[in-house]
């Protein structure tokens, strides 16, 4: 069988879906690098998505559009927090390397506006044995 994170491979946004304490979906597109098994984003620390991944780290994940229309299909992930200053400047390297200026450009921006990013490490869920 495939592995999931093949279908990611040559694209430049994946869609995180998120849930509200309500279990209501919110789905964001987001530009992600990819290490070994784990898809790192960078995103603004606080945020909806954030807090959202602080109360239920169950997420679903498939590439996508810049706009969230679907590449891929949905699959089941967990994601966590990472607020290190190692693996930030790892991933911001990686952003850079993927998209060129951009990313360091909504870093500029973001801090200007006294916001901070951090980094969502992103796995997906071990199948169960005879899925």
């Amino acid at each position: 069988m495939r592995n999931s994170l093949d279908q990611f491979t040559n694209h430049s946004y994946l869609n995180l879906k998120t849930y509200r304490k309500n279990r209501e979906e919110v789905a964001s597109p987001l530009w992600f690098v990819q290490e070994g098994n784990t898809l790192l984003v960078r995103t603004i620390s606080g945020s909806g998505k954030v807090k959202r991944v602080h109360n239920n780290p169950n997420v679903e994940i498939m590439p996508c559009g810049s706009n969230g229309e679907p590449l891929g299909d949905w699959v089941p992930a967990l994601a966590r927090e990472l607020d290190d200053a190692r693996t930030y400047n790892k991933v911001a390297d990686l952003l850079s390397a993927k998209y060129g200026k951009e990313p360091k450009e909504y870093e500029i921006k973001a801090i200007a506006r006294g916001e901070r990013y951090i980094v969502l490490e992103i796995k997906l869920k071990k199948r169960k044995t005879g899925d």
